[in-house]
């Protein structure tokens, strides 16, 4: 059973920065393209970044150029540098995990990310 352990997270101050990390444990962690969703109070829950096991990465529009998603295939995890917070940042950011073959989703627990201004 595949399970994704988030870490990270907190209250950042507008402007800064946080890190969010995730661990998949239960299977080979090259078998997934791994990412973030966060969804804010009362929206829907939206794509954020996402990483194929090549290490290509995706980006939403809204993020782009702040936040970067990498992989470490040693520890399988795979992490969210996460710059220039914006108060419109403020969400849970949850861990995805897509299997290449056959697309199985799995979802982390979620990490509150809240942004003052």
């Amino acid at each position: 059973q595949v399970q994704l352990v988030e870490s990270g997270g907190g209250l950042v101050q507008s402007g800064g920065s946080l890190r969010l990390s995730c661990a998949l444990s239960g299977n080979i962690f090259s078998a997934y393209v791994m990412g973030w969703y966060r969804q804010a109070p009362g929206k829907e829950r939206e794509l954020v970044a996402l990483i194929a096991s090549t290490g290509s990465p995706t980006y939403a529009a809204a993020i782009k150029g702040r936040f970067t998603i990498s992989r470490d295939a040693a520890k399988n995890s795979v992490y969210l540098d996460m710059n220039s917070l914006k108060p419109e940042d403020t969400a849970v950011y949850v861990c995805y995990a897509r299997r290449i073959l056959g697309s199985t989703t799995f979802w982390g627990q979620g990490a509150q990310v809240t942004v003052s201004s």
